[in-house]
């Protein structure tokens, strides 16, 4: 299988002499350029930086896949036909806690800690309810 990456090696003698790259101007009529996340004709625009870089990656395809279902969906739940590619892209990126890390252990931590100090406040209140009927 051919990767789409080519490695190249330059000589000291490669650099000797200027490059005759010639840079071109942006393209005002590139359809991926400034146009944001839906394309004018409706395909989604992977470029956009709104997706922060998801679609490519380790777990790149697993995201455009789920991404697309999603915005393709006629579900009247809209993505409720895409569980199998959420779950797909979620197992990958579990794979890469690094790249994708899950919400921090900390704030789930204060989360859990929070929701117990409310449940006991909450219980002596309802018995006090009780009590007052």
């Amino acid at each position: 299988m051919v990767g789409k990456d080519r490695i190249i090696f330059a000589t000291k003698e490669d650099h000797e002499t200027p490059s005759s790259a010639e840079l071109v101007a942006d393209d005002p009529d590139d359809p991926y350029e400034e146009q944001g996340l839906i394309l004018p004709n409706g395909d989604i625009n992977w470029n956009c930086p709104c997706l922060g870089g998801m679609a490519s990656g380790p777990c790149g395809e697993q995201f455009k896949s789920a991404f697309s279902c999603f915005h393709y969906s006629t579900e009247e739940i809209k993505g409720s036909d895409c569980v199998d590619q959420f779950r797909a892209m979620q197992e990958c990126m579990q794979k890469y806690p690094d790249l994708y890390p899950q919400e921090d252990e900390n704030e789930e931590k204060e989360k859990s800690s929070k929701d117990l100090e409310a449940t006991p406040m909450e219980a002596s209140a309802a018995k006090e309810e009780k009590g007052s009927s």
